[in-house]
């Protein structure tokens, strides 16, 4: 079974009630239920849903390694952390990056994006739905994978 971990950067977990006009209504604990609901559908195993508001905090997660695939949502560290994205890169494992918002229509500064050519997909600007887009974007990568080894 393909393991996957669900990563969220900082300030995720204030979805819901942060600025619902752009990130929607759904909690973090709403949207990682209903990919616990999909992962099972997929036979797709979640090992964790990680959020933190700490960089360092989620580059030790993936140092854990206990996961063939993740799905990442840096938050604002899109825009600043090259040393997530190291650390994205030198676990060679593939992720999908997810934004709830498309960064490209929002202020200058979010254009700048240090994930998305590193990424085996990018989902932006599908709200709460991307992270399911995502898991079913990992299923997909996964099986290609598969029938290219």
């Amino acid at each position: 079974m393909i393991r996957v971990l669900v990563l969220q950067g900082p300030n995720l977990n204030l979805l819901g009630t942060r600025e619902p006009e752009i990130y929607g209504h759904d909690t973090l604990d709403e949207i990682h239920a209903r990919l616990r609901v999909r992962a099972r559908e997929l036979e797709l195993e979640i090992v964790e849903t990680y959020q933190s508001n700490h960089e360092g905090a989620l580059i030790d997660r993936l140092h854990q390694r206990d996961f063939d695939v993740s799905i990442v949502n840096p938050g604002g560290l899109t825009h600043t952390s090259i040393a997530l994205r190291d650390a994205l890169t030198g676990i060679n494992r593939p992720f999908i990056e997810v934004h709830l918002s498309d960064l490209s229509k929002r202020e200058p500064f979010r254009r700048v994006n240090y994930f998305t050519d590193v990424a085996a997909r990018s989902i932006v600007g599908l709200g709460p739905r991307g992270y399911v887009v995502a898991l079913e974007a990992v299923a997909e990568v996964m099986a290609t994978r598969g029938a290219a080894s």
